[in-house]
């Protein structure tokens, strides 16, 4: 990722997501509109990258939910399994990662990834 980004969030959802789902589709937004506030205000301290940087060249398309576990408002834990499509130099391409999500002081966090095939 290049282009740091630090304006306000634009993509953060007026109340925090309920559910592991929820918040994976609106980081997904923020990834769309590079949104770096709402993805490092969603991220696990522990996991959490100092600062995030955008590859201009990359623009996401769309999300699909291949599979969740748990992550429902009465969960700790939840993992969501996605597809996300972007575009890069003219070239399709998708991100296939299963993540895992916890609550942090009551809220959903995103913990980490797996990437997949």
């Amino acid at each position: 990722m290049t282009n740091e980004t630090s304006a306000p969030s634009t993509s953060a959802p007026e109340a925090w997501p309920e559910t592991a789902e929820a918040l994976m589709r609106s980081r997904f937004e923020a990834f769309r509109q590079e949104d770096a506030a709402w993805l490092l205000a969603s991220w696990h301290p522990r996991t959490r990258p100092a600062e995030l940087r955008f590859d201009p060249e990359v623009r996401w398309r769309g999300l699909q939910i291949v599979d969740t576990v748990a992550g429902e408002p009465d969960d700790s834990e939840g993992i969501v399994e996605f597809r996300a499509t972007y575009m890069a130099g003219g070239e399709r391409g998708i991100q296939h990662e299963r993540s895992r999500f916890v609550r942090d002081q009551g809220r959903w966090v995103y913990l980490d990834g797996e990437v997949r095939d």
